[in-house]
């Protein structure tokens, strides 16, 4: 009887971002991805969304590595912030690593960890775990599916994944070794990526972007162009700067990653282009509009970065007007819609011409749609199944997609954040829970519970009513107040009347409680809010937040 294998799942399933997931093997923890989501619209003041560590951190002695499937901020954001934390070795493409590595590095981490490269198809032995790294096509270069050979099997984590068969970099998802492992030993676990389960269809090639930023460069040849993209794109950084370069042009970094990333990827020899074909943002205006290509960060339209500064005119390298057209080679992570909407509302108002991929087909998704993964299904043959990365109703979708490649319900479990697996020679179940909540990052990490967003929702919402009274407990009298000072309520030199009904119906019920023999602050207080909040409710049917400060002489 073979021994067991647990899987614990930290996040990823059931939104998009924190993915993170452990697998227990003799005693032993090798964790698979440690990704970061950027907050929603109603996080109010939340920089990032990170995974709960509790179960990881109280398990630290035990983790063996974490193994990075490929360098998204979903998938490695997080590393800095558990490096805090604990201490482990890092395995990843080379690619991978150097992404990760920024982040780590300016966090002063590097002491924490080691950064172990592994190459194609290589298979590493990690502590107890046998562990193999297999080719996928993705939107950022030398992305891994993992194979993790256990007593109980191979158990397939396919990592964010795509099958292009004409890649910019001609690296195709090793749909052969799939196949081997499938007919081989056989596949006991797939793990699968959902994003695009609900999209019909095969996704399209990054190649055929290629051709219409040419076409696009050609029908602009008179302007100056900006271009946004995610600086992990680096195939799509480097089709864009293909095309510039053709066009007679030279290009110019923007944004701090940006920079960077490209640094990395001419470091590696993934962008091959001369360096004298690329210019600091410094230099920007040496050059006439249509001689230049600006590649940007910021397609998300993130506060504060470059794309963004740009549209509001806050950039200190360049001032958009009617001699620029801007391509959002890109599209907006569900969520990031507004903030997408308003940075394009922007740049128009400047007078740039705007080209996303509502208008032209600027962008290519990274991840396999319905029939990839009926393709990729029907390869793997997997005896059990656990969609992963995706909100739930992508997941639900890949499980139908799983039972109609052959798949039985019975073999499909659906999990959830926090759900603990286990792998026995019966079968796979879940067994446990561990704290999966979300961790919120504003300034430090875990500074902000669930109560505290909470009540800066009711601020953002109904805001708040700050009421003052000053009382002499001993003579049981009200000395100063009410005053009442407000902000999101009403405005205050416009709303007099009610704030002085407000104030004779709060000092009203401060003296009747006194003259029924109150004593106590924290009484008082609770009559303060209760009037307060009344009178507000009935007057105005709103709920802001209430705050009483009941002060003793």
């Amino acid at each position: 009887m073979a021994k067991p294998v647990r899987i614990a799942f930290l996040g990823g399933l059931g939104e998009i971002g924190r993915n993170c997931m452990a697998i227990d093997q003799d005693g032993r923890l090798l964790i698979i991805d440690c990704g970061l989501m950027f907050p929603d619209a109603d996080m109010h003041g939340i920089d990032l969304v990170l995974p709960d560590f509790t179960w990881l951190i109280e398990n630290a002695d035990r983790i063996e590595a974490c193994v990075a499937t490929h360098g998204h901020e979903d998938h490695v954001g997080g590393l800095q912030y558990l490096l805090r934390q604990c201490s482990f070795p890092i395995y990843g493409s080379d690619v991978t690593l150097g992404l990760a590595r920024h982040r780590i590095e300016e966090a002063g981490l590097l002491n924490k960890t080691e950064f172990i490269e592994v190459r194609d198809n290589e298979r590493r032995k990690i502590g107890p775990f046998d562990v193999e790294f297999i080719p996928v096509t993705h939107s950022v270069p030398s992305a891994h599916a993992i194979a993790v050979h256990t007593p109980q099997g191979v158990i397939l984590h396919s990592g964010d994944f795509k099958l292009d068969l004409t890649p910019v970099d001609d690296r195709r998802t090793d749909l052969a070794r799939l196949g081997a492992l499938a007919s081989g030993e056989g596949i006991r676990l797939l793990m699968l990526d959902s994003t695009n389960a609900q999209e019909r269809g095969h996704a399209p090639s990054e190649r055929s972007v290629g051709a219409v930023l040419r076409q696009l460069f050609n029908e602009h040849k008179h302007q100056r162009i900006i271009t946004a993209s995610f600086a992990s794109h680096i195939h799509r950084v480097q089709q864009i700067a293909e095309a510039a370069i053709e066009a007679g042009r030279v290009v110019a970094p923007l944004g701090r990653s940006m920079v960077n990333n490209v640094r990395l990827a001419r470091r590696l020899g993934i962008i091959k282009l001369a360096e004298s074909h690329f210019i600091s943002a410094d230099d920007i205006d040496d050059y006439q509009p249509e001689e230049i290509c600006i590649i940007s960060t910021g397609s998300q339209g993130e506060p504060l970065s470059a794309l963004s500064l740009l549209a509001s005119g806050d950039s200190k390298y360049v001032k958009v007007s009617e001699c620029d057209t801007v391509i959002l080679s890109s599209h907006a992570i569900p969520g990031n819609e507004a903030n997408v909407n308003r940075v394009i509302d922007g740049l128009l108002r400047a007078g740039a011409q705007v080209v996303h991929s509502g208008i032209a087909d600027v962008h290519a998704t990274g991840h396999a749609q319905a029939e990839d993964l009926k393709m990729y299904l029907s390869i793997t043959e997997p005896e059990w199944f656990v969609p992963i990365h995706g909100e739930y109703r992508h997941m639900v979708a890949n499980t139908q997609l799983a039972q109609i490649m052959g798949v039985p319900q019975s073999h499909v479990v659906l999990c959830e954040d926090g759900d603990v697996i286990e792998i026995t020679d019966d079968g796979v179940e879940r067994v446990s829970r561990i704290p999966a909540n979300m961790l919120y990052v504003d300034g430090i990490v875990g500074d902000v519970s669930h109560g505290v967003l909470r009540d800066r929702r009711v601020l953002a919402e109904e805001g708040v009513v700050v009421v003052i009274v000053t009382v002499d407990v001993g003579a049981g009298k009200v000395l100063l107040g009410p005053e009442i000072i407000t902000r999101g309520w009403v405005y205050a030199p416009e709303a007099e009347d009610l704030l002085d009904e407000a104030r004779a119906t709060v000092a009203t019920a401060v003296e009747r409680a006194l003259k029924s023999g109150t004593r106590s602050v924290d009484v008082l207080e609770r009559e303060v809010r209760r009037a307060t909040g009344k009178f507000v409710s009935d007057r105005t049917k709103r709920r802001p937040m209430i705050v009483p400060v009941v002060m003793e002489i």
